[in-house]
């Protein structure tokens, strides 16, 4: 079994990152629960933007999901489990893992159409999305909204968030939000 850890923690923090604390808050939570599962980490920043050509290319691919541009398709496709963590930037989150999403939307390996519509092909039955900010963030932030939208076109059935936020309204409570929201993300294993 895996679990798929999509890295997207970019923080001027470093390793202090406040998204990659709630991470590894989850994770080391989701290995001692599940000692026999495997952990495979996803770096969005590896992937380049998608352009006119890639495009071009992958249309020609349909079916022959073996290419090396599939391969972040693949990884996110055979997942039995998934937690993706992210900051919460702008209203949403860092442009990397936009091109991620880009990267795994692919029809014919992650999801497929039927005269029913979109229909979902990944293996995972849970998706945990954890974020952090300075601001607050609630359940229809860009963000939130649009990892529900696509657990639902990839067909995965759980959906969960955790959201570290008002950590820079008042610094001084920062260590004990920050605590919290780590807490909140250990008990979804």
């Amino acid at each position: 079994m895996k679990l798929l850890f999509v890295d997207c923690c970019i923080s001027q923090r470093g390793k202090e990152s406040r998204t990659l604390a709630l991470a590894k808050a989850y994770i080391d939570a989701f290995r001692a629960a599940h000692p026999d599962w495997e952990v495979e980490r996803a770096d969005p920043m590896d992937l380049p933007p998608l352009t006119a050509e890639f495009l071009d290319d992958r249309d020609t691919r349909k079916g022959e999901f073996s290419a090396p541009m599939f391969a972040a398709a693949r990884q996110f496709q055979s997942a039995d489990s998934i937690v993706v963590a992210a900051p919460y930037w702008d209203l949403s989150y860092p442009a990397q893992l936009k091109t991620y999403i880009e990267h795994i939307s692919a029809n014919g390996l992650c999801y497929h159409y039927t005269e029913q519509g979109c229909q979902g092909d990944c293996k995972a039955e849970k998706l945990v999305y954890l974020t952090s900010g300075g601001d607050f963030e609630g359940e229809d932030s860009v963000g939130v909204l649009h990892w529900k939208q696509l657990c639902k076109m990839f067909g995965i059935e759980t959906f969960t968030y955790v959201f570290a936020g008002g950590m820079d309204i008042d610094p001084v409570k920062t260590p004990e939000l920050l605590a919290q929201a780590c807490e909140k993300a250990r008990s979804l294993v």
